[in-house]
């Protein structure tokens, strides 16, 4: 696996959304999602606000592999399931989209959603 470069977590973490698409059984990208992201350190985490049934998210979990797009980073990723930092994430989500309806908020921050947590990790470099 690559790392990201220096800026790239920052970048990709305080932009507003992420597109996201996750690689088929065919090795082609499926339909690009647009979701929320937090960045923690040098990681980046996303959720599924619909649960372990949204369509992206068994995607990502089928292959583990995908591409993102946020902030100006154009990254192909290994999709990682996780769940040893979601209080930290949670606390994240609630800062950075603080502005939204507590209802919003207490959606990416459900015991549904919390299930879904994925670590972005960068493979290769996209050109």
């Amino acid at each position: 696996m690559t790392a990201w470069t220096a800026d790239e977590p920052d970048k990709a973490g305080t932009a507003e959304e992420l597109e996201i698409a996750s690689l088929g059984p065919d090795g082609a990208l499926s339909s690009v999602r647009t979701i929320w992201v937090v960045s923690l350190g040098d990681d980046l985490y996303v959720r599924s606000v619909n649960g372990p049934d949204s369509a992206w998210y068994r995607g990502a979990t089928h292959r583990h592999e995908g591409h993102i797009r946020a902030g100006g980073v154009d990254q192909d990723v290994t999709f990682i399931e996780t769940h040893d930092v979601d209080n930290a994430i949670d606390a994240a989500d609630r800062s950075k989209y603080r502005r939204y309806a507590e209802s919003t908020i207490d959606r990416i921050t459900s015991q549904d959603a919390r299930s879904t947590t994925l670590r972005l990790v960068p493979r290769g470099r996209h050109q």
